[in-house]
């Protein structure tokens, strides 16, 4: 049986979710079950997080046709697919790491973690299984994939250590991200995080803010930045298969002197690293239709 981390657990008590938490602890494997070995092998994306060699944490964005992912044991699944040249999780995916990964299906909005190890593969990766759940479908916008139809080459990373201008409206516009984060033993995990446009507010070129709304009371990232500040952020242009990734350390307020619409509590974040690749994945996606349980943003009350 799973258990939960002493930062997890600490952070479920600061929320006050404890007995919440408990109960959906039950739905933590070690192993895939049927149905989820099904949803892997419909996904034509999965975020996969981890550190670098300089404890940086990262996440990045994995694509290919239907059946790229699959699982040929309950604890095994492959990835054939491997970060771009330039990729900050390029070098560390081609050996063994430990890995968070999440699938979601835009379409559907559902959404299944896979947290354990990686090992490099001759197209790709193999994860084994430490960790499995699935997850609800809050705040996920429905989206439809596609391949796009004038694929243009994948564009060298533009490397900096704080947001352009431009990155920064990449940052506002943001509907969806994804967050990667790690325990103090060094387990990664990845995790999502969607609102509508505006829920991430640029303070300034190397600091972002974001609410955190009510969940499924595991408080997994939050648990990991209750032991380790470190975090990796990956944005994603749907329109053109851009990937935006950010590094840095992220801070939890549990009590915000200036409020977000429809925030529990809300996440500093600092950002160290920045790399932006054009064009990093060959699928595009349609435009989105948001959720239904988006908090409705006020431009005052969201403002820096």
């Amino acid at each position: 049986m799973v258990q939960y981390h002493p930062g997890e657990l600490a952070a479920q008590r600061r929320a006050g979710v404890a007995e919440q938490a408990e109960y959906s602890r039950l739905a933590i494997g070690t192993t895939l079950p049927p149905p989820a070995v099904q949803f892997l092998t419909e996904q034509p994306m999965i975020v996969v997080g981890a550190a670098d060699d300089d404890g940086r944490m990262w996440a990045t964005l994995l694509t290919g046709p239907a059946g790229f992912v699959s699982a040929p044991d309950e604890r095994t699944v492959d990835v054939e697919a491997r970060p771009v040249p330039g990729d900050p999780l390029a070098p560390v995916l081609a050996r063994p790491a430990q890995v968070g990964s999440i699938a979601i299906e835009a379409g559907t909005r559902r959404r299944m973690r896979l947290n354990g190890v990686s090992h490099p593969r001759p197209a790709g990766l193999r994860i084994i299984a430490e960790q499995v759940y699935a997850n609800c479908p809050k705040y996920i916008q429905q989206r439809t994939p596609q391949r796009a139809a004038d694929t243009r080459p994948t564009a060298p990373p533009v490397v900096g250590e704080t947001l352009t201008p431009t990155q920064q409206e990449f940052v506002r516009r943001a509907d969806t991200f994804f967050v990667a984060t790690r325990s103090a033993a060094g387990a990664c995990d990845a995790s999502h995080r969607g609102g509508n446009p505006g829920f991430v507010q640029v303070l300034s070129p190397a600091r972002l803010r974001w609410p955190d709304y009510v969940g499924n009371a595991m408080m997994m990232t939050l648990g990991n930045l209750q032991q380790d500040p470190a975090a990796g952020l990956l944005l994603v242009d749907w329109l053109s298969g851009t990937t935006l990734h950010l590094s840095g350390a992220a801070r939890v307020d549990w009590d915000p002197a200036v409020p977000m619409p429809g925030a529990q509590r809300v996440v500093d974040f600092r950002v160290e690293r920045v790399v932006q690749i054009d064009h990093a994945s060959p699928l595009t996606w349609s435009a989105p239709r948001y959720s239904r349980f988006n908090p409705t943003l006020d431009p005052e009350a969201t403002k820096p």
